[in-house]
């Protein structure tokens, strides 16, 4: 059987962690800063996991990680 492709654009967005969820950031975090309050921003740092509905179609997309 050939190995699976890791999925680069993903592989950049997601990563594992030790108990095996999926971690991700947060989004609207990257421009347009000036109007979003500062607890928003705050807030924004904080990462956050994918949902159990889309796990699995991110699991195939990082097989290796």
């Amino acid at each position: 059987m050939p190995k699976i492709k890791t999925h680069r654009g993903a592989a950049k967005r997601f990563s594992l962690t030790k108990s095996g969820k999926v971690k991700r950031k947060q989004a609207f975090k990257s421009h347009i800063l000036n109007h979003k309050s500062a607890k928003r921003k705050r807030n924004l740092r904080k990462g956050s996991y994918i949902s159990p509905q889309e796990e699995k179609n991110v699991r195939v997309l990082i097989p290796y990680k």
